[in-house]
C-alpha cells in the first residue's frame, strides 16, 4: 500500500514540509531508525537474508565458531558535515562499531575499514579522519587489521563514505537479549542525551549557542565490559543512535515489555534543550554516538548507577524508570507536569545523515 510521508525541520528557523510518496521507492526516511526503517527491514531484507542470527536485529550477530563466542557487526557512516563539533566521520566509525560490539557484551578484538573517496578530497581532510581513526582505535583498545580503499568519480561520495566491521569476543557468562527483561527491572542510561544529532545538525544550520554543544561520540566497550563483568543482574544493553532513547524504548514495547519512563529523570544539558527546542525537536528521539541504555534487574540497579558513575563516560548515569507487567505493552513517558504520553519511534528521519 502507498503511503504518504511529510517530513521537514521545524522551529524557529522556520518550517519546510516535504511529502513523500514511498510507494515502490527508497526514500531518506527509510535510513532513520524509525517506523519506516523498520519497514525496509521487516518488508524487504529478512524475507530474503532472513536467518536466526539477523533476525534477532541486535546491534552485533553473536556466533559459536570453534567453540569460541563471537560477536560480529558492521555499519557505514555517511554523516555530513565529514567534521563536526566533538568529532568527525573517523571517530563516529570507530566509536559505532565498538560500542555494537559491546551492546552484545563482547570485548572488542579488531576492526576492518572500508573507505569510498570522492574525487577532489582535500588530503587534508583525509589525513584528519585517519588520524582520528587512528587516536579512537587505541583509545577503544582496537586495532585497524584489514581493509579497502576506493576512489570515485567527483560528485558521487560527498567526500568519503566509510564502513567498519568489528569483530569482539563475548565475554564469558554474558548473555544479553530482549527476552530477559523482566517487570520490575530498571532501566538506566549512561548520560546525556541528544548531543551528537543536535550537534551535527548545529553545524549544518550554521548555529551556535551560549555554550558548546559537542558530539558526544565515544568508545563505550571498557564501561559497558565493565558492567557486565561486574553484574549479572545486567539483561540487556542498547545503543540509541538512530531513533534515540525513544527507538530503544519503543523496540522493548514491541518486544512485549512495557517500560515507564521519568521525564525529570532523564539527563539532558541546558543548551542541548535549548538547541532541541529551538529546532523544534523531541530530545529522546535525537541520536546519541557515546550513550547506551541498559535494563537491570532492580535489586542491581543502585550498584549498577554507581558502576557507571565511577568511569568518566557514566558519570552523568541515570535511572530514568522500570518494566512494567502492563499488557497490551506500551513505552510511555511520565512527564514533568504529571501527564502520560506514548513514546514512538519518528516515522521516518527527522536528522538525515548523521551517522
Amino acid at each position: 500500500m502507498t503511503k504518504v510521508v511529510s517530513r521537514g525541520e521545524s522551529g524557529a528557523l522556520g518550517t519546510t514540509s516535504e511529502q513523500v510518496n514511498v510507494g515502490g521507492r527508497i526514500v531518506l526516511a527509510h535510513g532513520g531508525g524509525g517506523e519506516l526503517t523498520d519497514e525496509l527491514l521487516r518488508g524487504q531484507i529478512l524475507p530474503r537474508l532472513g536467518n536466526p542470527a539477523l533476525n534477532r536485529l541486535a546491534d552485533a550477530a553473536t556466533l559459536e565458531v570453534a567453540g569460541a563466542r563471537l560477536a560480529l557487526t558492521t555499519d557505514a557512516y555517511v554523516v555530513q558535515p565529514l567534521v563536526f563539533p566533538g568529532g568527525d566521520i573517523g571517530r563516529l566509525a570507530v566509536c559505532g562499531t565498538v560500542n555494537d560490539l559491546a551492546m552484545v557484551g563482547a570485548e572488542p578484538v579488531a576492526l576492518a575499514l572500508s573507505m569510498v573517496l570522492e574525487e577532489g578530497l582535500d588530503e587534508a581532510v583525509l589525513q584528519r579522519v585517519l588520524d582520528s581513526i587512528a587516536s579512537t582505535s587505541r583509545e577503544a583498545g582496537v586495532n585497524v587489521v584489514t581493509g579497502d580503499t576506493k576512489v570515485v568519480e567527483h560528485g558521487r561520495a560527498e567526500g568519503m563514505y566509510i564502513t567498519t566491521t568489528g569483530l569482539g569476543r563475548v565475554l564469558d557468562g554474558v548473555s544479553l537479549d530482549v527476552d530477559h527483561v523482566q517487570a520490575g527491572d530498571a532501566v538506566l542510561i549512561s548520560g546525556t542525551i541528544a548531543e551528537h544529532g543536535l550537534a551535527v545538525l548545529s553545524r549544518r544550520k550554521g548555529l551556535s549557542f551560549a555554550s558548546d554543544l559537542v558530539s558526544d561520540a565515544a568508545p563505550l566497550a571498557g564501561l559497558a565490559n565493565a558492567l557486565v563483568r561486574e553484574l549479572k543482574g545486567v539483561r540487556l544493553l542498547r545503543d540509541p543512535t538512530r531513533g534515540g532513547v525513544a527507538g530503544v524504548l519503543a523496540d522493548l514495547a514491541a518486544a512485549g515489555h512495557s517500560v515507564e519512563i521519568e521525564e525529570s529523570a532523564v539527563p539532558i544539558t541546558p543548551t542541548a534543550r535549548a538547541a532541541a527546542d529551538l529546532l523544534g525537536l523531541d530530545p529522546l528521539t535525537v541520536a546519541n554516538e557515546g550513550k547506551f541504555v541498559a535494563v537491570v534487574a532492580c535489586e542491581q540497579a543502585h550498584r549498577a548507577l554507581g558502576l557507571c558513575r565511577e568511569h568518566r563516560l557514566g558519570a552523568n548515569a541515570a535511572v530514568i524508570g522500570r518494566v512494567t507487567d502492563r499488557q497490551p505493552a506500551i513505552a510511555e513517558l511520565m512527564t514533568a507536569i504529571g501527564g502520560r504520553r506514548v513514546i514512538q519511534k519518528p516515522y521516518g528521519e527527522q536528522l538525515p545523515r548523521i551517522c
